[in-house]
């Protein structure tokens, strides 16, 4: 059964907005977590088809924006095609074959792994990171899950002659490339200037905002680089994450589907058709976000069998199923009423 719980008012950046119960946790029968945000899905045309919380609050969209970068890159003149373009939207897992991609793009841009301005991490494929442990194979920039997205930017400065080095200066002619590229495809004003957690320049945006974009991205005319991205991440879904990651199960087992998640409860999916869903978790946490995107693409008319594992997300104790991530109220009620 759905919990009885109702919209609440938090602070967000935009004032006191309305959060809605997107999705619960039950575990023995009582609700032992709620998880409040704000949800937008979109027709094909754009047009609003459930409005939650408040969808035009400006947010931070973290990763979620990654192929809206990687679409500035390349209308920037950066040659990205195939896997290339598709680790350049992505949050890869830091596999070798990541790691190969990658160091071919900082190849073509004629640099090493020593420019990439991203942090020193592990990757985040836990095979990959134990068999580095049991070599002595430090951690390092290049299994960053964003270095895709970085040796693309590297690329494309290099392409046109812009300085390599300080290209995550916001001022850089690319950052202010990738921030008209956001701003026309999202159709919103960019809101509030940040630094993402890989050290990229972060334009905000808004949830509808992010719809929007997926809804354009999925719907774009053949050989326009807007469908050249989309197309390459539903091509290469590996690359965009990577071995069981969620937005490459997702891809690989809802046919025709665009999704990107990102840092602090943030995703955009969009079905085959364009009609896409966008949501911001208010406490960060991504649990329940690929559930919630799906069921409501299901609700909508997108076919989603392929991908139960992805909906039917267990709450385990001792081993053991004794509970699920269900919907919230909210949510609940907005999908009754569009049956």
């Amino acid at each position: 059964m759905p919990s009885t719980a109702s919209t609440v008012s938090l602070p967000s950046s935009a004032g006191s907005a309305a959060l809605a119960e997107l999705a619960v946790v039950r575990r023995s029968g009582l609700i032992e977590s709620r998880h409040f945000g704000s949800l937008v899905a979109l027709d094909p045309s754009g047009a609003p088809l459930i409005e939650l919380g408040d969808p035009d609050a400006v947010i931070l969209p973290r990763s979620t924006v990654k192929p809206l970068q990687a679409l500035g890159c390349l209308t920037a003149g950066a040659a990205l095609e195939g896997p290339e373009l598709a680790i350049a939207a992505g949050s890869h897992t830091g596999e070798d074959e990541h790691v190969r991609v990658v160091r071919s793009l900082l190849a073509r841009a004629g640099v090493d792994d020593a420019a990439l301005g991203c942090p020193v991490d592990r990757p985040e494929d836990e095979a990959t990171f134990e068999r580095m442990l049991h070599d002595g194979e430090g951690r390092s920039r290049v299994r960053m899950n964003c270095s895709g997205k970085h040796a693309a930017m590297l690329l494309a400065a290099a392409t046109n002659g812009w300085p390599t080095e300080g290209y995550l200066d916001t001022s850089h002619p690319l950052q202010q490339h990738i921030r008209a590229t956001m701003a026309e495809l999202t159709g919103v004003p960019v809101g509030h200037d940040a630094i993402d957690g890989c050290g990229a320049p972060l334009f905000g945006t808004s949830v509808r905002g992010i719809a929007r974009a997926f809804g354009r991205l999925v719907q774009a005319e053949l050989g326009t680089p807007e469908r050249a991205v989309a197309d390459a991440m539903r091509e290469h879904p590996y690359y965009v994450g990577g071995s069981g990651h969620q937005n490459t199960t997702l891809m690989e087992t809802v046919p025709g589907a665009l999704a990107k998640g990102g840092a602090e409860g943030v995703i955009g999916v969009a079905g085959p058709d364009g009609t896409s869903v966008a949501m911001k978790i208010v406490d960060g946490s991504p649990r329940a976000t690929t559930l919630i995107a799906l069921r409501v693409l299901e609700a909508l008319g997108t076919p989603i069998d392929g991908a139960r594992a992805l909906v039917d997300l267990p709450v385990l104790g001792g081993g053991a199923p004794v509970g699920a991530i269900e919907l919230g109220a909210d949510l609940t009620a907005a999908l009754e009423r569009l049956a």
